[in-house]
């Protein structure tokens, strides 16, 4: 244990730690995306869909018994995700504690400069989504109904702030995928020479299939496609 929290308070290794919590981060919200798919197939699959996650493993694991390892799995990740890009925010302040008297952007894209504020407010909606998906908030749509995922979904993003709310997140996850997954190239060492601009690209594709999927969702709804 003594060597991990070693490795862990060097750069390098909260460096490590961010790349490879991201791996299972950047997994998550594609493989979410793609599940949430199932939405233009009509309610009677999304649900089935939804019950599947909660009935993943068994009779061999309790109900929902997968589905909280995987969410328990997911929180960790987060935090040391988190607490990882916190310190080394806090080291660079302290290598640094006078500002420079003049910013010059050499190489730098918005994504990159908007990367620690663009995780908070990630941090924040993803608490407003799962409690306004699961818990059923009356604020946002009081017809929630308990086991019926599709008709939340739907009812939920018929009221527009919502879905502006989803748009607005969603578009900071695109940003943060993208420099997020370039980074983490670097960071894990796999970046090697020549082969910076098809990781450029890869994490270009990815951010992009994964934030038009999300955003499809809401639109649709609006739209009246989905119903």
């Amino acid at each position: 244990m003594s060597w991990w929290l070693s490795f862990y308070r060097s750069s390098l290794g909260k460096k490590a730690v961010m790349a490879s919590t991201g791996i299972i981060l950047f997994g998550f919200v594609l493989v979410h995306m793609a599940g949430n798919l199932k939405l233009y197939l009509g309610a009677e699959h999304f649900n089935e869909y939804a019950e599947f996650l909660r009935e993943v493993g068994a009779p061999a694991i309790p109900h929902e018994g997968a589905l909280w390892v995987f969410r328990i799995v997911l929180l960790v990740a987060v935090i040391l995700h988190a607490h990882s890009a916190y310190s080394l925010t806090l080291d660079n302040w302290k290598a640094r504690p006078v500002d420079y008297k003049k910013r010059q952007t050499i190489e730098a894209t918005y994504a990159s400069r908007t990367m620690r504020w663009g995780g908070v407010i990630l941090a924040l909606f993803v608490l407003y989504h799962l409690a306004h998906l699961t818990l059923g908030p009356s604020w946002a749509h009081p017809d929630f109904k308990p086991g019926d995922p599709y008709h939340n979904v739907v009812a939920g993003f018929h009221v527009w702030w919502v879905s502006a709310l989803y748009i607005a997140a969603n578009v900071f996850l695109g940003l943060h995928l993208y420099h997020g997954l370039w980074s983490m190239f670097r960071s894990l060492g796999w970046n090697r020479p020549g082969c910076d601009k098809p990781t450029r690209r890869f994490a270009q594709v990815f951010s992009w299939v994964v934030t038009l999927g999300n955003l499809s969702f809401p639109l649709a709804v609006l739209a009246g496609v989905v119903r």
